[in-house]
C-alpha cells in the first residue's frame, strides 16, 4: 500500500500540472466493501483523477444503490461513470446506464475484476488509474452488448444452477473470499457440487435454437472468457464476443462425483475444452435462451458473479450495443 500511495500521489501531481478548464464530468461509484478497498486508496485515486476530470465520488450504501446512482448520473448528463469495485459494482453500473448516452469504465477493486480484464484495463489500481488519466486525451466511446435475465442486465456471464449456488456460498463468507480469492471459489465449487448436486440435483430444461437440452446447470455468456482463475481465462465456449450481438453457453447434463475433477481440469487447462466434455453440451450463437426447472424446485441464479436469488424459470436475452464504454 505505501508504494501504491506514493505512485498515486505522483500521478496526481503530474495530472494537476496538465489540468485544463474543459475537464469531463466523472462520477466514481465506490463499493467500500470491495475486496481491496480502503478509504485511503479511494481518496488517493479520486485525488489523482481530479487532475484530468471533474470528479464526484459516491460510496454505495446497499445492494442496488449503484443502479440508482448511475441512472441519476445519466439523467444529469455526466460524461462518464467509473465503477470502482468488483464485478458486482460494474454490474450495477451497467444496469443503471443501459441504453443511456453516458459511458462506463471501471477501476479494479474486487477479487477477480473480470470485466476490467475483458476490456484490457490493468488490474493493478495504480496502472488502471494511469490508464484512465490517459483516456482524457484519447477519448473513444464504443458500444458493447448486454445480456439480460429476468429483467436484470449482465455484462459478461450469468448462470442457473451450480455456479449460482457456488456464488451464494462464497458471498456468505466475504472474509474467506478476500483472503483466499479464486482458491476459495474452487473449494466452494467442489463442496457445493458434492453436497447439493450429486444426491438430488436440480432438473433443468434449456430451450435454445429450437431444441430442448436437459441438465443440472446452465452457463450463459455474453463475451469471452466466462471468468478468470487468478490471471488465467476460463473459456466455456468459443462463441460470443462483447459486441457480437449474441449469447452462447453450455449445459452440464448430469451430476456425478467424478465429473467435477474432469470439468475443472478442462476449465483450467490451456488445451482441453470444457465444451468437449462428454457430459457438457455447447450451444450458440443464440439471441434467446429459456431455462426452467423441470421438477418445480426454485434454482439459484447469478449475474456477473453475484447471486440474485432463485427462480423456477430464467429467460435470457441480449441487447446489441446497449452499453457505451470507454476503455
Amino acid at each position: 500500500m505505501p508504494d501504491a500511495a506514493a505512485s498515486l500521489e505522483r500521478l496526481a501531481e503530474v495530472a494537476a500540472l496538465e489540468r485544463t478548464p474543459d475537464r469531463k464530468r466523472m462520477l466514481v461509484i465506490v463499493n467500500p466493501y470491495a475486496t481491496t478497498m480502503s478509504d485511503r486508496l479511494k481518496h488517493l485515486v479520486v485525488y489523482a483523477l481530479q487532475g484530468r476530470f471533474q470528479v464526484h465520488a459516491v460510496d454505495t450504501q446497499r445492494k442496488g444503490h449503484g443502479i440508482e446512482l448511475c441512472r441519476e448520473a445519466a439523467q444529469e448528463g455526466y460524461d462518464i461513470v467509473v465503477a470502482f469495485g468488483g464485478d458486482g459494482t460494474v454490474n450495477e453500473a451497467a444496469n443503471g446506464l443501459a441504453g443511456s448516452a453516458t459511458p462506463l469504465t471501471c477501476l479494479p477493486g474486487g477479487a477477480t475484476n473480470v470485466y476490467c480484464r475483458m476490456l484490457g484495463i490493468p488490474t493493478d489500481v495504480v496502472d488502471a488509474t494511469e490508464h484512465l488519466l490517459r483516456l482524457a486525451d484519447d477519448w473513444r466511446v464504443r458500444r458493447v452488448d448486454l445480456g439480460r435475465v429476468n429483467g436484470r442486465w449482465f455484462v459478461f456471464s450469468a448462470g442457473m444452477g451450480l455456479d449460482a449456488s457456488v456464488v451464494e456460498r462464497v458471498d456468505r463468507n466475504p472474509k474467506l473470499k478476500a483472503r483466499l480469492g479464486p482458491w476459495y471459489f474452487t473449494q466452494s465449487a467442489v463442496a457445493t457440487f458434492l453436497r447439493r448436486y450429486t444426491l438430488r440435483p436440480p432438473q433443468l430444461e434449456v430451450l435454445v435454437g429450437g431444441q430442448t437440452l436437459e441438465g443440472v446447470s446452465a452457463f450463459i455468456q455474453n463475451g469471452r472468457p466466462y471468468t478468470y482463475f487468478e490471471g488465467r481465462p476460463i473459456d466455456l465456449t468459443d462463441g460470443s464476443e462483447l459486441d457480437s450481438g449474441d449469447l452462447s453457453g453450455v449445459v452440464l447434463d448430469r451430476a456425478a462425483p467424478f465429473d467435477v475433477p474432469s470439468v475443472l481440469f478442462r476449465a483450467l487447462s490451456k488445451h482441453a475444452r470444457v465444451a468437449r466434455h462428454r457430459h457438457v453440451t455447447e450451444f450458440g450463437p443464440a439471441h434467446d435462451v429459456l431455462v426452467r426447472s423441470a421438477d418445480g424446485r426454485p434454482v439459484p441464479v447469478q449475474v456477473d458473479g453475484d447471486y440474485v436469488g432463485t427462480s423456477e424459470e430464467a429467460a435470457f436475452g441480449v441487447a446489441a450495443g446497449a452499453l457505451k464504454i470507454v476503455c
